[in-house]
């Protein structure tokens, strides 16, 4: 949990969106949120827009982590296995 605030200072994602986060989520779950952030950064504009959105569909009961872990899980099995 202490990198993930490294990390989102890296990201440029805000004190007050982690923490609105860390509130919604909890605060490892918010934390594996910042690290599958991390993982697909390239492909995300705006990291603090992202999390924040993703902290309004959890509040909504709309977001769970299972479906990102899965899709990451996912997207690393296929480059293992193209490049393995």
């Amino acid at each position: 949990m202490s990198a993930a605030v490294v990390v989102r200072s890296v990201l440029g994602v805000s004190p007050s969106a982690y923490q609105d986060a860390c509130d919604a989520m909890g605060p490892e779950n918010a934390a594996v949120a910042v690290a599958g952030i991390l993982e697909r950064a390239n492909f995300i504009n705006s990291a603090g827009g992202y999390l924040r959105d993703l902290t309004r569909r959890t509040e909504r009961g709309e977001f769970s982590l299972g479906p990102m872990i899965m899709a990451l899980l996912k997207s690393h099995g296929d480059r293992v296995r193209q490049f393995g």
